[in-house]
């Protein structure tokens, strides 16, 4: 590991503060993703600016049904929080999905929405990756691709899958994230948060280099929703999803009164699935129409080779989940 500078930060503005005294700064939360990077010398930061004691801890629900959610709030304190576990069992689920109970008491919420690829050449430090050394190609087009690799959202430049578990459930329940920044404060939709890679895939979030996520909203639950994330994987635990899928549902009568689903595993973002969405929506919930959903879901999907079966599976993703739903 490199050299570097660090100091802890009292409150948001003196984070804010130290992190504009150098471009090459980085704000420490769980550092779960960010030490590892810096052990393997992927990320070099000079300076680093601890946040723990900034008080972005709490979850609170609010008056017009939405809750808000602290930066700092470990992803095993989010998913285990009464109020949470009730209103948003898709999200609790997809966080105990992911990783170990170590690192979710460890990662936090910002965090998780900031971790990097997994992409291994990516991590390795000497292959090509655009994300890493922009303009040096992208070796997983051509090479190893089949487990963190996507097949929607990719382009030329990046086809590195989006790791997260979380992010998947919240662009399905919809969520604002909240930033601060030298100039003042802004919210971003989270669906807008995340960008695909394009010409561009070293600008991963639209985040600026000097703003600090402070909180998540999360939007108000669907009225007489139910929900469920499903997540397949090669082994059951502490294993990156090579496809998974949020589903929140609500019935009228016999119809989809209203739906919303999110694809992880195979997408460079967290992948709302509008179209299988519209395929859905007041009609049925029948063994056709969630086949036609599914279609719809992976419609756009492009084979890199060895990741080829993830838009089957992607499918299945989807269709186990509804048919869990609906029966």
């Amino acid at each position: 590991m490199r050299n570097f500078e660090y100091a802890r930060a009292a409150d948001v503005e003196q984070a804010i503060a130290l992190h504009a005294r150098s471009a090459d700064t980085v704000f420490l939360a769980g550092g779960t993703t960010l030490l590892d990077l810096m052990k393997l010398d992927v990320m070099r930061p000079a300076h680093v600016v601890d946040i723990h004691k900034l008080g972005l801890d709490q979850i609170e629900p609010l008056p017009d049904g939405r809750v808000r959610v602290g930066a700092m709030v470990s992803n095993t304190d989010l998913a285990r929080h009464a109020h949470v576990a009730r209103h948003y069992p898709v999200l609790s689920e997809a966080i105990l999905s992911g990783a170990s109970t170590q690192l979710r008491n460890k990662a936090t919420t910002a965090g998780n929405v900031m971790q990097r690829v997994r992409c291994g050449y990516f991590r390795d430090g000497v292959s090509p990756c655009n994300k890493r050394a922009p303009g040096s190609g992208c070796a997983a087009i051509e090479g190893l691709n089949r487990n963190v690799h996507a097949v929607l959202g990719g382009s030329p430049q990046c086809i590195a899958a989006h790791p997260s578990d979380m992010c998947v459930a919240m662009v399905a329940i919809g969520a604002t994230v909240h930033v601060q920044g030298p100039r003042g404060k802004r919210d971003i939709a989270f669906a807008d948060f995340h960008l695909l890679p394009g010409d561009t895939p070293w600008k991963e979030h639209a985040l600026e280099p000097d703003e600090l996520i402070t909180h998540v909203t999360l939007d108000a639950p669907m009225a007489g929703s139910r929900s469920a994330y499903l997540k397949l994987r090669d082994r059951t635990s502490y294993q990156f999803a090579l496809a998974s899928s949020a589903v929140i549902v609500a019935m009228d009568g016999g119809s989809v009164r209203d739906i919303r689903i999110a694809l992880g595993g195979v997408s460079t973002k967290p992948w709302r699935a509008a179209d299988a969405e519209a395929v859905l929506r007041g009609k049925p919930l029948t063994e056709a129409s969630i086949r036609d959903a599914a279609a719809a879901a992976l419609a756009g999907a492009q084979s890199y080779g060895q990741n080829g079966f993830k838009i089957p599976l992607g499918q299945q993703a989807v269709i186990r989940n509804l048919s869990r739903l609906m029966a």
